[in-house]
Parts: structure tokens; C-alpha cells; sequence
């Protein structure tokens, strides 16, 4: 089992990963159906947002008590949560100016901004992982187990897991092919990278959930199964080739979400942990005796390798039909590229 789910709460963590996948879906389609939608979730709220945790970090700082007794303040310090909502929300901006043609998104240039922007959220990610093996490695040696605390007070499990995942997460990055195969489609409501199909989507799906098991582990049922089928989800049925907008626009919007209301997920009835904390849920000034790793360690065997033959098929494919990977789009015979050409502006 990956989470603890059972009991008599098990229906309120079950509706609340309905909830959350609901709502992500939905707001995906608000976000990305208008320019209104558009501005209003990655220019208008982030905006606000932005004066809102300068306020609480400024009055933090002058000993105010409500800054220092705020959820985000207490809960959300560390430097990935602001840095992965500032990225995603960067990315979502510059999806939207490659598919409505504003400024730079009309250059041919500019359409390497959709595999440049992934790859710094894909290497945001991984430094995070080998963080966490480091931190592992350190605990093991000072206290006999792998136990680190974090900066947000979550015990976290360091080992080669986190080695193997983040190994994962940079082959993950060159799974990206066709980078300057970005289309606007026909009406104009998205970003398409047909090449982009279902051999990387599976690849890069495995890897980032177990990122988030290994690292974001009190998240995990939310950020590292709801946020991520979201998005494939809708690429599924609905929206061929936007998958990697999908992938920004529900990112980006459940960063603000759980910047500001993080105790959705860390305490209340819909908080959900993973089998490694084999103990429950732990008191963050105790440290935990035990661990049940076995399942970060069989999901990073399982990313890496989805992420190997994903590269490997790409290598392959690249010089039987003598092409740059890189350069140029090399799943044309796939059914899910030819549906989002089918539906791109050419």
C-alpha cells in the first residue's frame, strides 16, 4: 500500500482527493479557455499573492503575532514550495504568449521556452531529491537512521531512493523531444507540443510522484497523484497536445492554493500520509523509530527505468528516421501526436 487510507476517516481523505482532482480540472479549463482566465489566474492572483507573503514575511520580522502565527509562515518556508510556484506560474505566463502570439511569442525562438521552462522545474525538483539523499546520508551517520527534519518540521526519509529518482528526473529532461514543435491550436485556446505524447507523459509521471513521496511526503496523495492526473487526464480526452499547458496551469494553481491554506493537507481530516511512517501520524519534536521505505524504493526503480526505455526508444527512433530528436518531431506516427496536429494551426 503507498498510503495510509482506512478507518473511519477514510471517506473524508478519499472525498478530499475527489475534491482536489476536481477542482484542478476545472480550474485547468477556466485558466486556459480565455485571456480573461488566463490573466486572472497567473497575473492577477499570483500579484496578490506576492504583496501577501511580503506582508507576512515583513511583519514576521517586526515580531507582529498574526504574520508569525500564519499558516503559510509557519508551514511553508521552504525555498522549493515558493520557488516551484514561481516557475510554474512563469511558465504559464509564457505558455500563454506562445499560444495567443503577444511579444516574443510570435518568434520562432521563443518556442524553446516550453522545454527550457519544464527543465528548470525538472532540475528544481531533483536538487530537492539529492538534498534529501545528503540529508540522509548525514542522519545516518550522526543518529544510525535516515531521519531528517525539514525546514517546515516534516520528517523526511533520506537514501538512495532519492539518488535513483533524481537520476530519473535529469533522463526525464532529455525525453523532450521536438523542441521547436509548438503550435497554437486552431482556436486559440491552447499550447500544443504534439511530439510530447504518452512515452514521456508516463515517464515523467512516474518520476515526479515519487519525488513528491520522497520529498513532499505529507502531500503526496494530493501534489503527487491528484495534481499529476489531473492534467493527463484532460490530454486523455479532451485536449490532445496540451498537456504540458494542462501540467503549468494546475501546478501553478495548486502552488498558490497550498501556500495559502497548507493545512488541507498537513492537519485536518483529509490530511493523508504514505506508508513509509510506519508509527502514524509524528510529533515533529520527536524523533521517529521507525520506517517503511520499501515503497520509495520500488517507485524509483520503476521511474528509472520508465525513463530509460523512454530515452532509449527516442534514440532509437532518431536514427532510424535520421532526425535530431531535439529538433525536430520524431512521434508523427503516433495517434496522440496526429490528434493534436489534427487540432494545431498550421
Amino acid at each position: 500500500m503507498l498510503f495510509q487510507i482506512y478507518g473511519d476517516g477514510a471517506g473524508w481523505q478519499l472525498l478530499g482527493w475527489v475534491l482536489v482532482f476536481a477542482g484542478l480540472v476545472l480550474a485547468n479549463e477556466f485558466a486556459r479557455r480565455t485571456k480573461i482566465g488566463g490573466l486572472i489566474c497567473f497575473g492577477a492572483i499570483p500579484a496578490i499573492l506576492t504583496v501577501y507573503f511580503i506582508a507576512i514575511y515583513i511583519c514576521a520580522a517586526n515580531g507582529a503575532e498574526w504574520a508569525l502565527n500564519n499558516d503559510t509562515y509557519v508551514h511553508m518556508t521552504s525555498w522549493f514550495h515558493y520557488a516551484k510556484l514561481y516557475a510554474a506560474t512563469a511558465g504559464c505566463i509564457g505558455f500563454m504568449m506562445l499560444k495567443y502570439k503577444w511579444g516574443i511569442g510570435k518568434t520562432e525562438w521563443f518556442k524553446v521556452f516550453p522545454f527550457a521552462i519544464v527543465a528548470i522545474n525538472i532540475l528544481i525538483a531533483v536538487v530537492s531529491d539529492f538534498e534529501s539523499g545528503i540529508r540522509g546520508f548525514m542522519a545516518m551517520k550522526e543518529f544510525g537512521d535516515r531521519w531528517w527534519l525539514s525546514s517546515e518540521n516534516v520528517w523526511l526519509y533520506g537514501g538512495w531512493w532519492n539518488w535513483v529518482n533524481g537520476i530519473a528526473g535529469i533522463l526525464n529532461i532529455f525525453c523532450m523531444t521536438g523542441w521547436w514543435g509548438i503550435y497554437t491550436s486552431k482556436k486559440h485556446d491552447d499550447m500544443l507540443w504534439p511530439d510530447m505524447t504518452w512515452c514521456f507523459i508516463i515517464a515523467y509521471d512516474l518520476w515526479n510522484f515519487e519525488y513528491t513521496y520522497n520529498n513532499l511526503t505529507t502531500h503526496a496523495f494530493y501534489c503527487g497523484v491528484a495534481l499529476l492526473l489531473a492534467p493527463t487526464f484532460a490530454n486523455m480526452f479532451w485536449n490532445k497536445g496540451g498537456w504540458i499547458q494542462n501540467r503549468a496551469n494546475t501546478l501553478a494553481l495548486w502552488c498558490m492554493f497550498a501556500q495559502v491554506f497548507p493545512l488541507f493537507q498537513d492537519a485536518s481530516r483529509f490530511s493523508v500520509i504514505p506508508a513509509l511512517y510506519s508509527d502514524g501520524f509524528m510529533d515533529a519534536a520527536v524523533r521517529p523509530t521507525s520506517a517503511n521505505p520499501t515503497m520509495q524504493g520500488v517507485i524509483a526503480v520503476i521511474a528509472l527505468v520508465a525513463n530509460v526505455i523512454c530515452l532509449a526508444a527516442i534514440i532509437k527512433r532518431a536514427k532510424q528516421q535520421k532526425k535530431n530528436p531535439y529538433k525536430n518531431e520524431i512521434f508523427t506516427d503516433q495517434k496522440d501526436y496526429k490528434e493534436a496536429m489534427a487540432r494545431a494551426e498550421v
